[in-house]
C-alpha cells in the first residue's frame, strides 16, 4: 500500500483512539456514534458571556456591537449615546451565535452604580471575562473593578477606544506636509506626524496611569469601533481566545469577525479537531444507503456540518453583503476569490457529489485506519464510509478556510494597518 501522507492522517488523540475501540470493538458502533453525535451537540450549547463596562461616552455601547458584527444603527444593536444609556445590565446575543451573548453594562462609579456594591449589582458570577473600555485615561474606579475581578478569579481586559479620532484631533497640530506647525519642537509631539509614535504615545499613557493606580503589568489594547481590523482588535481577538478555557475556545471564535489570519488560522485548527466526531457520528446514526456509494451515510447531517463551516468563515450571501458594504467594495470583487460553493448552495445533492470524489482517497485511506480500529472490518460500509467522509470533511474545511483568506485579502487591499 502506498504510503499517505501524514498531512491526510487522522487527527485523532490516542485518548480518544482508545474510546472508540473500546465502543466499536464490543460490536457497537451506533453507540460511538452517539456519543460522538451527543458531543458535538454539547459543544454547540456551550455559552459565552462577555461583559464590557465604561464610562458613559466610551464607546461600551459601540464595542458590544462591534463584536457582534453589527453596525450602531442596525435594529439588534446596542443604544449608543453620549449620555449614559445603560441604566441595568442588558443582554445581546450575538446575531448569527446566540449562544455567545456580549452585555452592555452600566458605568462604575455613578450614583446607582458605585464601586463597593459594583460587581453585586450586575452579577459577576454570570460572565466568563470582563472587557473594561476608556476613551481617556482609565479611571479609580476603572483600576478598583479590574483589581476586584483578579481577586475573584476572572480575566479581564482594558480597551482604549477611539484611537481613530485622537489620530485625527492630532493632524491639527501639523501642516499638510506633515511637520509640526510650532517652531518649537513640543517635548510631547515629534516634528514629523506619526500614527506610530502618536499610538505607542496613547498606549503608554494608559499604562502609566493604571501603574501609578496598583495595577502590575497592564495591557491595553487600542481600538477603533469604525477600523476594527487596525490597531489592536485583531491581537484583542487572539488574546481573548487563548485565555479561555480550552472548551469555549471554538465558541467565541466561531463568533469573531474573520479581520486577522490568525484568527481565521485558529478557527481552521479547532473546527479541525471535530472532524473524527462527525464522521463516525454520519456513518453511525440514521444513515442510509448512498446511491452508487455503496456506502450508509447520513447526508442531512454532513450538509449541516458544511454549511456551518461556511457559517463559520463567513462564505454566505448575507455575511458578503454585509462585509462588501464595510469594504467599501463591489460584493462580486469579493467573490471573484471565493472556489468553494456559498453556504446557500449546500445541498443533499452537493455533498454527494463531493462524497463520490472522496470515494477513491477513502477506500485507500480505510485500509491505514484498520490499522487502528480493525473491528471496522465487521461493518463494511463504515469501514469505507468512515474515512471518505473524514477527507471529505477536511478537504472542505480547508478549501473554506483559504477562500476566507483570500476575501480577508480583498477587503484589506488599500487598507493596510499602521
Amino acid at each position: 500500500m502506498a504510503r499517505l501522507d501524514d498531512k491526510e492522517l487522522p487527527m485523532i488523540s490516542e485518548k480518544d483512539m482508545e474510546e472508540l475501540k473500546a465502543a466499536i470493538g464490543k460490536g457497537s458502533l451506533t453507540e460511538a456514534a452517539a456519543k460522538a453525535k451527543e458531543a458535538l451537540e454539547m459543544t454547540d450549547k456551550i455559552t459565552l458571556n462577555i461583559a464590557v463596562t465604561g464610562q458613559s461616552g466610551s464607546g461600551k455601547s459601540s464595542f458590544v456591537n462591534a463584536i457582534r458584527g453589527l453596525e450602531d444603527t442596525d435594529d439588534a444593536a446596542a443604544e449608543t449615546g453620549v449620555t449614559e444609556t445603560t441604566m441595568k445590565p442588558t443582554d445581546y446575543p450575538h446575531p448569527t451565535y446566540p449562544k455567545v451573548i456580549v452585555w452592555d453594562l452600566p458605568g462604575i462609579g455613578t450614583e446607582n452604580f458605585k464601586s463597593d456594591t459594583y460587581l453585586q449589582q450586575v452579577e459577576f458570577s454570570r460572565y466568563d471575562f470582563f472587557i473594561i473600555i476608556s476613551c481617556t485615561r482609565f479611571t479609580s474606579h476603572d483600576i478598583k473593578l479590574a483589581q476586584e475581578i483578579h481577586r475573584l478569579g476572572k480575566k479581564f481586559y482594558f480597551v482604549r477606544s477611539k484611537v481613530d479620532q485622537d489620530l485625527e484631533n492630532e493632524k491639527q497640530h501639523y501642516d499638510e506636509e506633515g511637520i509640526l506647525k510650532q517652531k518649537k519642537v513640543s517635548m510631547k509631539r515629534p516634528p514629523q506626524y506619526s500614527k506610530s509614535v502618536i499610538l505607542n504615545a496613547i498606549r503608554e499613557n494608559c499604562i502609566k496611569s493604571l501603574e501609578a493606580g496598583g495595577m502590575a503589568s497592564p495591557q491595553v489594547f487600542l481600538v477603533s469601533r469604525w477600523e476594527m481590523g487596525k490597531y489592536d482588535f485583531p491581537k484583542l481577538q487572539e488574546v481573548l481566545v487563548d485565555e479561555l478555557p480550552s472548551h469555549k475556545q471554538l465558541t467565541l471564535l466561531r463568533s469573531l469577525s474573520n479581520i486577522s489570519k490568525e484568527i481565521l488560522e485558529k478557527k481552521k485548527e479547532q473546527l479541525q479537531t471535530q472532524i473524527w466526531r462527525k464522521s463516525l457520528a454520519s456513518c453511525g446514526i440514521a444513515a442510509v444507503p448512498v446511491p452508487g456509494l455503496s456506502m450508509v451515510l447520513d447526508i442531512t447531517f454532513l450538509m449541516t456540518s458544511l454549511q456551518e463551516y461556511c457559517r463559520d468563515f463567513g462564505l454566505s450571501e448575507n455575511t458578503l453583503t454585509t462585509l462588501a458594504r464595510q469594504a467599501n467594495k463591489p460584493i462580486a470583487e469579493l467573490k471573484a476569490v471565493i472556489q468553494s460553493p456559498l453556504r446557500e448552495e449546500i445541498t443533499e445533492g452537493f455533498v454527494a457529489k463531493l462524497m463520490t470524489k472522496c470515494t477513491a482517497g477513502g477506500v485507500k485511506y480505510s485500509a491505514y485506519f484498520l490499522n487502528f480500529l480493525p473491528v471496522l472490518g465487521s461493518v463494511i460500509a463504515a469501514a469505507i464510509s468512515f474515512p471518505t467522509t473524514y477527507l471529505m470533511l477536511k478537504n472542505f474545511l480547508n478549501d473554506a478556510a483559504d477562500d476566507a483568506r483570500r476575501v480577508l485579502e480583498v477587503t484589506l487591499e488599500g487598507n493596510v494597518s499602521q
